[in-house]
């Protein structure tokens, strides 16, 4: 299971129409590195990916079994994966 905060889903959401400017047919994938999660630019799933929606407009592709909550830190909103039930981060002011 994945959760993702409102800060997450703000990132991801503008993350994605920025790319799908430059490349209509670009989606993130949500994968795990080294240090937690990254988003990355893809056109098609991964054997085993789900689709996540982030908002109405936005749905990408979640790496098979990640699981946790996908928050923000700072700088630089950079994505960092949680275990389930963690307290999300607060956003400064932007």
């Amino acid at each position: 299971m994945i959760e993702l905060t409102e800060w997450a889903r703000d990132i991801l959401h503008r993350a994605q129409a920025a790319a799908r400017r430059f490349d209509p047919d670009a989606r993130l994938r949500l994968a795990r590195t080294g240090a937690g999660v990254q988003a990355v630019l893809v056109h098609e799933p991964e054997a085993g990916d789900s689709d996540v929606a982030v908002d109405d407009e936005t749905t990408l592709f979640l790496e098979a079994g990640l699981e946790g909550l996908i928050d923000v830190e700072e700088p630089h909103d950079r994505l960092v994966l949680r275990p389930l039930g963690s307290t999300p981060n607060v956003r400064g002011p932007h």
